[in-house]
């Protein structure tokens, strides 16, 4: 079993593989997907939208959603450092590389070394964490942040009191992740992953992160984000945010419970929060169970705030 995903197995048949490509910044080699839109307008270039997968994810999050948003813009995507075909950080995974401020630098440079300003951002899960710490950071300014089921406020209880050192004590044990990606492989424990999120997935989605989840290097990428990750900090700034933030939930959401979004809206200056959309009987994974949906959300939250003074 390999430890890293390599693109010329793994990748082959990767969906869109005609619009990956890679490119070097911030000390790694990401893999990257651009969507081009061409207006109709030659004078005037189509707006830039940055998407950014949560944990464990990548690129093939967003396989349905981004043909449909390069109808309107020029879409950006990449797997986050550690994930999919994208270098793991030196120090592996316990970099400070795969911790909130450390993704957002890096992203900050690799979208500087693109050379694109995202006018909108997507965020799913704690991608939308990554794209409020760019905006604060002052890395990104954006028209709008849209968060797909964020993972923006700490957990709570006993499991915020845990979450973090078992995440660690995983990470920091070298055969865990393989042992995870042994596990997950199985189809049966995939598909109780999945469950797990609220949302159900077709064939080629399960298959998918099938393929993640059996590499031990991708497996490693994701619990060393989690065992980097603290929200305390960015919730405590939550406040001081001048982008305009929507949030779209799912219902059925079993990961980030949609009530926690109204908590985030609460905490924003008025000015800037948008209107909660909630989409009904969908899950964590929305964007992947329908994405015509989302993209009429994510499209109505963007001109909304265009419209905004």
């Amino acid at each position: 079993m390999s430890e890293r995903l390599e693109w010329e197995r793994d990748g082959r048949d990767w969906p869109h593989r005609e619009a990956s490509q890679f490119i070097k910044a911030g000390g790694l080699r990401w893999h990257v997907q651009i969507f081009e839109r061409h207006p109709q307008d030659q004078t005037q270039a189509a707006p830039v939208a940055l998407l950014v997968h949560g944990t464990g994810a990548s690129t093939h999050s967003w396989r349905d959603l981004a043909p449909l948003l390069a109808k309107h813009f020029t879409v950006l995507t990449m797997d986050l450092p550690g994930h999919g075909f994208t270098d793991m950080p030196a120090g592996g995974s316990l970099s400070t590389q795969l911790s909130l401020p450390g993704m957002a630098n890096a992203l900050g440079a690799l979208v500087a070394t693109v050379g694109m300003t995202p006018a909108l951002v997507i965020g799913h899960s704690a991608g939308a964490a990554i794209a409020v710490r760019m905006c604060l950071d002052g890395t990104l300014s954006p028209r709008v942040v849209i968060g797909l089921n964020a993972a923006l406020l700490p957990l709570g209880g006993l499991a915020g009191k845990l979450f973090s050192p078992v995440a660690k004590l995983m990470a920091a044990t070298p055969f865990l992740p393989r042992l995870f990606s042994w596990r997950a492989a199985d189809p049966a424990v995939l598909q109780t992953l999945i469950d797990s999120t609220g949302s159900t997935l077709d064939p080629a989605g399960l298959a998918l992160y099938g393929r993640l989840v059996s590499s031990p290097g991708h497996a490693a990428g994701a619990l060393g984000m989690m065992a980097n990750w603290d929200l305390d900090a960015l919730a405590e700034e939550l406040p001081k945010l001048r982008v305009p933030l929507g949030l779209v939930v799912g219902s059925k959401d079993r990961t980030i419970l949609p009530g926690q979004s109204s908590q985030v809206l609460a905490l924003l200056p008025p000015a800037i929060a948008k209107p909660l959309l909630t989409l009904e009987g969908l899950g964590h994974l929305a964007h992947e169970e329908r994405p015509e949906l989302v993209a009429d959300a994510v499209l109505a939250l963007y001109r909304d705030s265009s419209q905004s003074p």
